[in-house]
């Protein structure tokens, strides 16, 4: 397969983002066959390049893990000659990405009003955390907190507790391509760039979905529950003798098949549990029945015999355990030590690459090569 297969082949991306949602969105491009061109501070480059540990032969895993597939520039965004530069090179670009905090990329020269009124086929893609004429800064804990997940996370009567991973900036960084890709895509019909907003907080809040809709349209404010579902049951978490399972009883056919294959058929023939409704309500007295016969025998058992029914469930997984069926991808070190193992584009399309073949960059490593390519510099 060649690259000219790629979607994203030919489009050139300048990345003047940092950290986690712009170096995130801009890898994705870059898997799909953009030119992703990263600006970074010489010498220090993106601030993920300290975060650590834990650090592999001084590089942080950190920035490994969002920075495949693109090339690095060096540039002094405080000099005069350096922010010329970059200005051409977003004027050269199919596609610009920044987070800056709201109001900088203005005082650079660099925001989206100025280069769209030099280049109007410019796609200019701004993620903030509530909005670009919003100037409160953003960053994934804050938001996660006003985005609302976090009060229906954790038991009943605990602390809200904000999810393990950073979903306020990594959902940033996925409406961030799609963004970008309707805009392309409205572009090659009329010849049209734009501006694509991307509010870290819209982000959190369009995940609310259902428990959005039972507030708006039923005024019922979720609250937390565990690993319950407010609406299906069995829909949990429940301990075996060595560890949790998972089990998602969807509908009444499947509850039947659930109490036959814990050898308790005579469940789904009582009033209290006979419908999803009815299980919802009286899920404590179900529960009661269901907990001491999961926590008899051991995961693997019940996932064989509930996969026998057709009951679907599943482990409790730790990162290391999820990591042994993931799509990882290899690339090498940037500094020559060991392979680089990253996570690769999480779906496909027909039989192509899930991620760039280029590996993350040294800082400045393509400074010379993009400025004599993009621009014309140098001989």
């Amino acid at each position: 397969m060649t690259d000219e297969s790629l979607p994203l082949e030919g489009v050139r991306v300048l990345d003047l983002s940092r950290v986690l949602s712009g170096p995130y969105a801009t890898m994705t491009l870059a898997d799909l066959g953009a030119d992703v061109v990263k600006v970074e501070r010489p010498g220090l480059g993106d601030d993920t390049r300290r975060f650590g540990p834990p650090f592999v032969e001084g590089v942080s895993t950190y920035f490994l893990s969002i920075n495949r597939g693109k090339r690095s520039v060096a540039l002094d965004l405080k000099d005069p000659a350096d922010r010329d530069r970059a200005r051409r090179l977003a004027l050269a670009a199919d596609v610009v990405v920044e987070n800056f905090r709201p109001g900088v990329a203005d005082r650079l020269g660099l925001g989206a009003e100025a280069l769209l009124a030099e280049r109007p086929a410019l796609v200019y893609c701004s993620i903030t955390g509530f909005g670009r004429r919003d100037p409160r800064p953003g960053y994934d804990l804050m938001v996660q907190g006003m985005g609302g997940i976090p009060s229906i996370t954790g038991e009943a009567g605990g602390p809200p507790w904000k999810c393990g991973a950073s979903v306020a900036d990594l959902v940033a960084g996925l409406h961030a391509v799609q963004g970008i890709l309707a805009a392309l895509f409205r572009r090659s019909r009329t010849g049209r760039g734009g501006v694509v907003d991307v509010p870290m907080l819209d982000g959190q809040q369009s995940l609310l979905t259902y428990h959005a809709s039972a507030w708006l349209n039923a005024g019922r404010a979720p609250g937390r529950i565990g690993n319950r579902h407010p609406s299906i049951h069995p829909f949990c978490t429940y301990r075996a003798s060595d560890g949790f399972l998972n089990v998602c009883v969807g509908n009444d056919a499947l509850f039947t098949a659930f109490s036959e294959a814990l050898g308790h058929p005579e469940w789904a023939a009582d009033p209290r549990f006979a419908r999803n409704p009815d299980r919802v309500a009286h899920r404590e007295a179900l529960d009661a029945l269901v907990e001491p016969v999961l926590a008899a025998e051991p995961v693997a058992a019940w996932r064989a015999r509930l996969d026998a029914a057709g009951v679907p469930c599943g482990p409790m997984a730790t990162v290391p355990e999820s990591l042994e069926s993931a799509p990882v991808v290899t690339h090498p070190h940037p500094e020559g030590g060991p392979p680089v193992r990253t996570v690769a584009l999480p779906w496909q399309l027909d039989d192509l690459p899930r991620a760039a073949p280029r590996r993350a960059p040294r800082v400045g490593e393509h400074t010379a090569e993009v400025l004599a390519e993009w621009l014309g510099e140098g001989g």
